[in-house]
């Protein structure tokens, strides 16, 4: 476990007596799973937290209940709805929704992992990726923390530092003089001296721009500049350019590079200084309500005061970026009292900070609870999980497919990418990664319907077993019939004696992205009892991946294998 520094005391040290324990408690938890990269068995998160095994219990079982971790056994891993929480502090912030179609267009031009930077005290956090895949590739995740000494965004904000910050910082690197409490980088061997990055940040301040040289491990290599705002002048974040010195040594980034990068940044400040104001986006609604029933329904296990404390932070938004109390109780549906002791704790916590005219605003630490190790979730991890629920319900196979480019054509065939077989003596049992042909499986027809008819590929219409439809005609009436009633039923077309049905799966903006099904043995189930039985199951499943996927996926393109 990493050492504390004073930017990260225990949640609980010097609280005042207005803030919520057990809301306190629940942010340890978040945070010492974060830092174990999402999973801890509950032996090993008493340890971690110090908190007493009744205490981890019931707090886990109120994060599982809201969806925010999953137990499985004995451990505890977090889930994605908890992004709501970090989507909460970026959509306030609006600059990755501005400037991330600039920052992915950048790295595509240059070839180069390009990210976007907030200081959040005298740290670093990203709040955008855009990574190339490559062996010598960047790991850095959305919301991690990286001390600014050891960064090129680093001296561009320590340039706007008070007095205060910089006594702060130092106290810091007197505590952990070997960074670790930063768990996103590793430990420095030797520490620089203070007056290094001193001389930086006044370098930085004259030139307008700042570079790593390898300042966080050997080999890796950023050029970056700020982004101002146009309202105050001030950096509202630093977009940087990251390389490896194969490709680049520090200095030739700064000389091939950072002209591009200045070019982008102009680009950026210009989406800033034109966009229009933000509409504030709906509040949540019922949440006390819901908090309530979940209290009766299952009494002691539920600690209310942490679930109702955790949807304050959900009130915070696009449009919505500062916020009164009486905003917030609005928003919640809590009782001002309530809201006041939960931004008490927070402020406490240094999630929120007070802003002129008596409001809050979130702080970029939002993203320390659990944004880091999530932000990396692929469709099938997100998907995984239900598919394992679905098919103990059934007592069948589920799985999880996207359309795959192959010889045929793009999309001509279906790649497996999540299963789940449940345990009986004949299953379909069909590997992760196995390739059939789209026009002759379920999966593969909710995923053509979900296309263009000029944009599918159908592939070779051949026989696979007598019942195969090899009519283009007649498959393209059928995919018409799917898209209508939104699942495919397919009948020993792909195999003798195998039957299944299949749901497409949306992204946010509606488009399908892949498809989910149940197969089973003909002799099991009949075409009736597919319907009438198994869809329901599989359309309850498919919008509980679809929710989870709307969330993952609001700041970020969650990969779909």
């Amino acid at each position: 476990m990493p050492a504390m520094t004073p930017m990260d005391a225990p949640e609980g040290a010097g609280a005042p007596a207005e803030a919520v324990a057990p809301l306190l408690r629940g942010l340890a938890v978040l945070r010492r799973l974060t830092e174990a990269d999402g999973t801890l068995s509950l032996s090993d998160l008493e340890r971690a937290t110090g908190l007493a095994r009744s205490t981890v219990d019931r707090i886990t079982a109120t994060l599982a209940r809201m969806g925010y971790v999953r137990l499985d056994n004995r451990d505890v891993t977090l889930a994605p709805r908890l992004m709501e929480l970090g989507n909460a502090y970026l959509a306030a912030l609006r600059l990755p929704a501005l400037l991330d179609a600039r920052a992915d267009a950048l790295a595509d031009e240059l070839d180069e992992s390009v990210s976007l930077a907030v200081g959040d005290r005298d740290g670093i956090r990203f709040i955008h990726q855009a990574t190339r895949r490559r062996a010598m590739s960047l790991s850095f995740r959305i919301g991690d923390l990286l001390p600014a000494e050891r960064t090129a965004p680093g001296p561009l904000f320590a340039a706007e530092w008070t007095d205060a910050d910089w006594h702060h910082w130092r106290a810091r690197r007197a505590a952990d003089p070997h960074d670790h409490a930063f768990p996103a980088v590793p430990p420095t061997g030797r520490p620089t001296p203070d007056t290094d990055f001193e001389r930086r940040t006044e370098r930085a301040a004259a030139e307008g721009w700042a570079l790593d040289d390898q300042l966080i491990e050997p080999g890796l290599v950023a050029v970056s500049v700020p982004v101002r705002d146009p309202r105050t002048g001030r950096v509202a974040c630093v977009a940087s350019v990251v390389s490896h010195t194969s490709r680049h040594t520090a200095e030739g980034l700064r000389e091939s590079l950072l002209p591009r990068l200045r070019s982008a940044v102009a680009g950026m400040e210009h989406d800033l200084r034109t966009a229009p104001p933000p509409l504030p986006g709906a509040a949540p609604s019922g949440l006390a309500g819901w908090t309530g029933a979940s209290k009766q329904e299952l009494g002691r296990e539920f600690v209310e005061s942490l679930a109702r404390g955790l949807t304050v932070l959900t009130a915070f938004g696009e449009g919505r970026a500062e916020l009164t109390l009486t905003e917030v109780a609005k928003a919640t549906g809590l009782a001002r009292a309530t809201a006041r002791r939960a931004l008490i704790t927070y402020e406490h916590a240094g999630l929120v900070v007070p802003t002129p005219g008596r409001a809050f605003a979130l702080t970029p630490r939002v993203l320390s609870l659990g944004f880091p190790p999530l932000s990396r979730t692929s469709l099938p991890q997100i998907a995984q999980p239900h598919l394992a629920a679905l098919a103990d319900r059934v007592r069948e196979s589920a799985a999880l497919a996207v359309l795959s480019d192959t010889a045929a054509g793009p999309g001509a065939e279906i790649q497996y990418t999540a299963r789940v077989t449940p345990s009986r003596v004949m299953s379909v049992d069909i590997a992760v990664g196995t390739r059939q042909p789209a026009y002759a499986t379920a999966l593969g027809r909710v995923l053509l319907a979900g296309r263009a008819e000029p944009d599918r590929v159908l592939g070779d219409l051949r026989p696979l077993t007598p019942r195969t439809i090899t009519d283009p005609a007649e498959l393209t009436r059928e995919l018409a019939r799917v898209r209508a009633q939104g699942y495919a039923l397919t009948d020993e077309e792909l195999e003798e004696g195998l039957r299944s049905i299949a749901v497409p799966l949306r992204d946010g903006t509606g488009r399908v992205v892949a498809g989910v099904n149940v197969a089973m043995h003909a002799a099991r189930r009949s075409l009736r009892e597919c319907v009438e039985d198994i869809l329901p199951e599989l359309c309850e499943t498919a919008s509980r991946i679809e929710a989870d996927l709307r969330v993952a996926g609001r700041f970020r393109r969650v990969p779909p294998t």
